[in-house]
């Protein structure tokens, strides 16, 4: 095995372990008020982007369509969310924070961003900054190669 290999290999490992403490240690607050990690991501998207397209909301927190069904399923169960029909486009049906999702959000989004920067304090700004754009450059070179 070459050093190059090596290298690549042991970044993986570093990469992937990390994701996985990182978001077991994120998902805490979101835990702690009864979402899973689906639902706090599709509520977090629409708090802060207004209605969105059901598939595209799928698209940005990369959730199949059959999954996303369900999560947006419980979450319109639980009325945190509801569902918007498009009058232009009948194939289009937008999702859209309720009042009861938006109050939920705004108790639990702060408390969530100071926990995230918690998290990431181990970093400075700098290096933070550093590592988005290294992490960034990664993942697209990825997605140039599929």
């Amino acid at each position: 095995m070459t050093t190059n290999t090596e290298q690549a290999l042991k970044l993986f490992i570093v990469l992937t372990r990390a994701s996985k403490v990182i978001l077991e240690e994120a998902n805490i607050t979101s835990n702690k008020y009864g979402l899973n990690p689906t639902e706090f991501a599709v509520l977090e998207l629409l708090y802060h982007k207004g209605k969105q397209p059901i598939q595209k909301i799928g698209q940005k927190i990369l959730l199949r369509s059959g999954s996303m069904t369900y999560v947006v399923d419980k979450l319109e169960q639980r009325g945190l969310l509801e569902r918007v029909f498009c009058k232009e486009d009948k194939r289009i049906t937008y999702m859209s924070i309720t009042s009861k999702g938006m109050e939920l959000m705004t108790s639990i989004f702060p408390e969530h961003a100071e926990h995230i920067e918690s998290i990431m304090s181990a970093l400075t700004v700098e290096e933070q900054g550093l590592a988005i754009d290294l992490i960034r450059k990664l993942g697209l070179s990825v997605k140039d190669l599929s």
